[in-house]
C-alpha cells in the first residue's frame, strides 16, 4: 500500500501514516476531555462484566485509546492494539507501563505484552504491526473480538473498507466504539474573512486518498451510523468536538500549520491567501486570544442481544 504523501498533524490517527508520538501525546488530554462519557458508559454496559473481555483497537499509536477506556471496562481485559508503524506502538507499551503504575498496577513486561494488575483487575496488552488495507482473514486481527474500536480512524477510510469492518464486526457478533471521527466542522474566533475557504479546502482535503481508497472525510460518521445499523447493530451518536481554549497554544499552532498546509495542496494557486490566512491565525494564537473548535462525533454500535453474545 502507498504512503501518503501528506502529513498534515490534525489527522495523525491515519494508520498508515507517519506521526510522531509527540504529537500524539500533544492531542491525548484534548482527546479525552472531548470524548462522549455517555456513550464510553454506554458500551461498558453493553459489554459481559463477568469475563475475558477481548479488544482490539485499530490505528492504536501510542495506545491512548486504551488509556481511556480501559479502568471503564471489565476486569479481565485483553486488548490487541494495531498499527503500521511499531515505532510507534513500541512507544506505546512505554506509555502504557507509566500510565499503569502511576495508576497502582504492578505491570510485568513479557515476550508477548504487557500484563497489568491491581486488585483483581488484569489488563494484558498485545501489539501488532499491521497494513489496515488488509482486514482480511489472514490477518486474524478481528476474530474473537467482544469490542472492536478505534479513536480518529473512521474520516481517513473509504466507503468500501469500512463497509467490509462492519460485516467483519457483524460476523462476530462485535460491540463498536470508534471514538473522535472529525465531522466537517471547523470555527475560529476571532474570525478572519478566509475562514470558511480554508475549512472548504481542508475538507477536500479530507476525501482524498489516505490509503485506504478515497475517504469518506466528513461523511464519515453518517455513513458508519447508516452502515452498521443496515447490518442489524443499535446505533448511537454523539458529538465530541475539540474546545481548544487559548492556553491550547502548541496544539492550536500544529493544526494551523496542518490546515494551511492541506490547504495549499488542494488549492495552490491560493496559495498567497491561504499562507496570509496562516499567519494572521498564528499571531492570534501566539497572542493567547485564539480559540478553535474542531468538531468530531463519537460513534457506538451494539447488537440488540449483545448482552447474550457472549454468554
Amino acid at each position: 500500500m502507498r504512503q501518503p504523501e501528506w502529513l498534515t498533524p490534525w489527522s495523525v490517527s491515519l494508520p498508515m501514516g507517519s506521526f510522531s508520538a509527540e504529537w500524539l501525546a500533544l492531542r491525548e488530554p484534548a482527546d479525552a476531555a472531548a470524548r462522549s462519557l455517555r456513550l464510553t458508559h454506554a458500551v461498558a454496559d453493553v459489554l459481559p462484566r463477568g469475563r475475558l473481555l477481548c479488544a482490539l483497537d485499530l490505528g492504536a499509536g501510542t495506545g491512548s485509546n486504551l488509556r481511556f477506556l480501559a479502568e471503564s471496562l471489565a476486569e479481565q481485559q485483553s486488548w490487541l492494539l494495531v498499527d503500521h508503524d511499531s515505532t510507534l506502538l513500541a512507544r506505546g507499551q512505554a506509555q502504557i507501563t507509566s500510565w499503569g503504575a502511576e495508576r497502582g498496577y504492578h505491570v510485568d513486561a513479557r515476550p508477548d505484552g504487557l500484563v497489568l494488575e491491581r486488585e483483581g483487575r488484569t489488563c494484558r496488552v498485545a501489539t501488532r504491526p499491521v497494513d489496515l488495507a488488509r482486514l482480511d482473514d489472514e490477518t486474524g486481527i478481528l476474530a474473537d473480538r467482544g469490542l472492536v474500536t478505534a479513536s480518529a480512524l473512521l474520516d481517513l477510510v473509504s466507503e468500501r473498507w469500512l463497509g467490509q469492518l462492519a460485516l467483519r464486526c457483524r460476523r462476530g457478533g462485535a460491540v463498536v466504539l470508534f471514538a473522535l471521527t472529525y465531522d466537517g466542522r471547523i470555527r475560529c474566533a476571532p474570525a478572519e474573512p478566509e475562514d470558511h475557504v480554508i475549512q472548504e479546502l481542508v475538507n477536500r482535503h479530507q476525501r482524498t486518498d489516505k490509503g485506504l481508497g478515497p475517504a469518506l472525510g466528513p461523511e464519515a460518521i453518517t455513513h458508519a451510523e447508516r452502515c452498521f445499523a443496515g447490518l442489524g447493530y443499535h446505533v448511537e451518536r454523539e458529538r465530541s468536538d475539540w474546545t481548544l481554549p487559548p492556553e491550547s497554544y502548541e496544539l492550536q499552532r500544529q493544526l494551523i500549520e496542518g490546515w494551511a498546509q492541506a490547504a495549499v495542496e488542494i488549492a495552490p494557486s491560493q496559495a498567497v491567501l491561504i499562507q496570509s490566512w496562516r499567519a494572521r491565525r498564528l499571531t492570534h494564537v501566539a497572542g493567547r486570544r485564539s480559540e478553535l473548535i474542531v468538531g468530531h462525533q463519537d460513534l457506538a454500535g451494539w447488537l440488540p442481544a449483545a448482552g447474550n453474545l457472549f454468554t
